[in-house]
């Protein structure tokens, strides 16, 4: 066994076994460089990470190979999961070097941790080769890699303003500059399958939120026909589990088809939050069904016995790459008996497979209870349908399980706060809501310090400092449990978090928030998230906490920070909106006047829930059954006895009402 035998880190403690002498990330494995002048290889992946198991099996398991690793260089193993400001940095330099990112990422450094080279996947004789022959451009070029190391260290420390030539600071909210934004992005919509014009496909909440908030807006219906198309497909196609809820982390094909089959917390969290808005929306039976299965997978196996959220589920077991969910013909025959010829007709099972190698995978392209109807309408085979599935669920519950990766972040379980939080206002569903609270205590008493969060939890212990995306994700979770409980707790927790940001993150200069604390460990560059992916940048979620706690605070500076920012972006918004949608959704809250609903009296929490049941993205709900110094609530009270609503814009009220309705009829202009 190596080091990595003490770490936490499920990803880490799979290469304990590992003949290379692996460090963790750390000060001992860097200084071990320096002293003996050694070349470091920085190896960074994750537990579900299907590729990373494959270089594992291919080259680090083998003597040989390790030999030639423990030879030449200090060997370091990093869980991007549980050190995503490494991560962020190294990644950084590969795709300078003009290497396309992935996982794993193996990267060369030199003995002061200045990268020079990089690669992700290969087998086992071309990597041997690169081991070779960086040791010997290490030994008779080292000028050279200095050289191009501190070219590389440079370039990461440009600001993000002068790289992307981001000078605007005021912001001045144009519909047809919203107009615009929208057909930029429509040009890569797949109109067809739905989700983007690329493969693989990858489900973008921050692109479905730009979607729902624009629709909203301008009515375009585009904008919905496109939402709808994709949200349908991502919840029939074979990246959601049928049989067990959940989504997988992406579809290797355009068909939202075959998953690469792991699970992560990320994307199911955001696609709670989006499936939960377009259902208040749109009402569709099947985003209902999909939240309520996933909250049960979630809850059955992701829930960890103190009160937080596991990260991931492998995509292998037994060393086979989506071996838990597959079936042969007849698996599925034996199941279900006189069940499998509707079954297999409904999800196209054949005796050569779906899939490959005789498998088959469950996937639809249309409405289920349609199909089955058109299949022998004289039978009611919706009932059995469910029956079905939850046959297949426990047979497969009795397979070898996916690894599970355990460890619990900050972040993931904040985003995943927020779409508990939205299910809620969505379903009205009281459990939901009291999941919403536990996993929000989680937080608050097992990985907050004082005012400062902890990163990741395991084993009973918080450790890592936490880094910006678990403040602005924590936050966002506080912000949406205060609006569903109206426990004031929640809202004083998520404004001193981000007191505490703006006070070790902000960097005055460039008016955007660093990655990393400024109290934390100093890597070679502090890096900044500035484009969303499929987890929005950490600075554009902070932007939007700002905006909110504005609001709901009256705090101007947080306005004036948040404002400031999104000017500095809206000349990319203009020509790249696609990885910066959820900039983009947050343009929208200030393209027409944020809502400002308050609820005074002993029924405001049953106002608050019929009022949620609506889709107004762009809101903010405060209330209380007694009385609140909150500068929103302050000197509010009932009308007659009767608990009333307030319905302002810009501080500014209408006469208060007594009923949903009556609200409604303001926040739509009607008299």
């Amino acid at each position: 066994m190596n080091r990595l035998s003490q770490e936490t880190s499920p990803y880490l403690l799979q290469h304990a076994h590992n003949p290379v002498d692996w460090y963790p990330w750390g000060e001992e494995a860097l200084q071990k460089a320096r002293d003996e002048n050694k070349p470091i290889l920085v190896s960074i992946g994750y537990s579900a990470c299907h590729w990373c198991h494959v270089m594992e099996r291919e080259c680090f398991e083998k003597e040989a190979i390790a030999e030639v690793m423990n030879a030449h260089f200090i060997c370091i193993k990093v869980d991007r999961e549980e050190r995503p400001d490494v991560d962020a940095v190294y990644m950084d330099a590969v795709q300078a070097m003009g290497v396309r990112g992935g996982w794993p990422l193996n990267v060369f450094l030199l003995p002061d941790a200045k990268p020079f080279y990089g690669v992700t996947y290969l087998p086992p004789q071309n990597w041997v080769q690169l081991l070779k022959s960086i040791d010997t451009a290490f030994n008779t070029h080292y000028d050279q890699l200095a050289e191009s190391a501190e070219g590389f260290v440079q370039n990461m420390m440009v600001s993000e303003t002068a790289k992307y030539g981001l000078t605007r600071s005021g912001i001045d909210f144009s519909r047809d500059d919203l107009d615009t934004m929208f057909e930029k992005l429509k040009q890569n919509f797949d109109t067809r399958k739905g989700g983007m014009d690329r493969a693989p496909k990858f489900p973008m909440p921050s692109i479905y939120k730009f979607l729902l908030r624009y629709y909203d807006i301008s009515q375009n219906p585009e904008a919905l026909a496109q939402l709808e198309l994709t949200l349908n497909r991502i919840a029939l196609g074979g990246i959601y589990d049928h049989a067990g809820g959940g989504w997988a982390r992406y579809s290797v094909d355009d068909e939202w088809f075959i998953p690469h089959f792991e699970k992560m917390l990320y994307d199911n969290a955001q696609l709670l939050s989006i499936y939960a808005q377009a259902y208040s929306l749109t009402a569709n039976p099947l985003y209902k069904d999909r939240i309520e299965k996933t909250i049960s997978w979630l809850e059955t196996e992701m829930l960890d016995a103190d009160g937080g959220f596991y990260s991931a589920l492998d995509a292998d077991s037994e060393g086979v790459e989506g071996k838990f969910y597959i079936w042969t013909a007849s698996e599925l025959r034996e199941i279900l008996g006189a069940d499998y010829d509707w079954f297999s007709k409904l999800y196209n099972i054949s005796e050569e497979g779906n899939w490959e190698d005789g498998h088959n995978h469950l996937h639809l392209t249309a409405d289920p209870e349609k199909i089955l109807a058109g299949l022998d309408p004289a039978q009611n085979l919706t009932e059995k349908y469910q029956a079905a599935l939850t046959k297949l669920a426990s047979v497969r519950a009795a397979r070898v399980r996916p690894g599970l990766d355990d460890k619990i972040l900050a972040s993931w379980n904040g985003l995943l706060i927020k779409g508990l939080t939205d299910a809620y206002r969505a379903l009205g569903d009281e459990k939901i809501r009291q999941l919403a609270v536990s996993t929000g205590n989680f937080i608050f008493e097992k990985m907050t310090r004082d005012t400062t969060l902890r990163h990741s939890y395991k084993n009973g212990k918080a450790t890592i400092t936490a880094f910006l995306e678990d403040y602005v994700a924590v936050t966002e979770g506080y912000l949406g449990l205060y609006q569903v409980t109206f426990d004031e707790k929640w809202l004083t927790a998520a404004a001193s978090l981000t007191d505490y940001t703006v006070s070790n993150f902000y960097d005055e200069e460039d008016k955007f928030f660093h990655f990393t604390d400024a109290g934390g460990e100093q890597l070679i560059a502090r890096k900044k998230e500035i484009f969303d992916n499929v987890i929005p940048a950490s600075n554009s979620m902070m932007a939007e906490n700002l905006y909110l706690l504005g609001k709901m605070l009256d705090r101007a500076d947080f306005t004036e920070i948040a404002e400031t920012m999104l000017g500095k972006m809206s000349r990319l918004l203009l020509t790249d909106v696609q990885w910066l949608t959820n900039w983009a959704a947050l343009y929208c809250l200030g393209v027409t006047a944020t809502a400002e609903i308050a609820i005074v009296g002993r029924n405001a929490d049953t106002l608050r829930k019929d009022l949620d049941r609506f889709f107004i993205p762009n809101k903010i709900v405060m209330g209380t059954s007694t009385s609140s110094t909150l500068p929103l609530l302050q000197n509010r009270s009932e009308i007659n006895g009767a608990t009333a609503m307030y319905v302002c814009y810009d501080k500014t009220c209408q006469l208060p009402v007594t009923t949903v309705e009556e609200a409604l009829h303001q926040l739509n202009g009607a008299e």
